[in-house]
């Protein structure tokens, strides 16, 4: 099952959720989101464990809790919604927003009659 850590402090690692979450039960990975730019916490991340009673264990007992001075979120994870990015989806507008056919920037110069 895969749980949704949130509220966490920027400085708290993934060896500290481990920690955290291995009184739970067993841990099959932690990951903690990175600004992809500066490599900073963004303050959450995922923690997977393969038994649900143990994820349900960690949640009871984790949610709301202080940690590193911040109160934890701790949920089941929610699927990732689905984004398209090609074939025309969430790109308005004819041509993708690109000016049609013409080329070059628009104006009527480049029009052929």
């Amino acid at each position: 099952m895969k749980l949704y850590v949130g509220n966490l402090s920027r400085d708290v690692t993934e060896a500290d959720l481990r920690e955290a979450f291995q009184a739970f039960g067993k841990i099959e990975s932690v990951t903690i989101i990175k600004d992809r730019s500066n490599g900073v916490s963004k303050g959450f991340g995922f923690i997977e464990m393969p038994e649900k009673a143990e994820a349900e264990a960690a949640i009871a007992g984790l949610h709301r809790k202080e940690f590193k001075g911040r109160s934890m979120d701790v949920n089941e994870a929610r699927p990732r919604p689905e984004h398209h990015t090609h074939g025309g989806f969430n790109r308005g507008g004819f041509g993708g927003g690109h000016g049609g056919n013409r080329r070059g920037g628009g104006g009527s110069g480049n029009r052929r009659f």
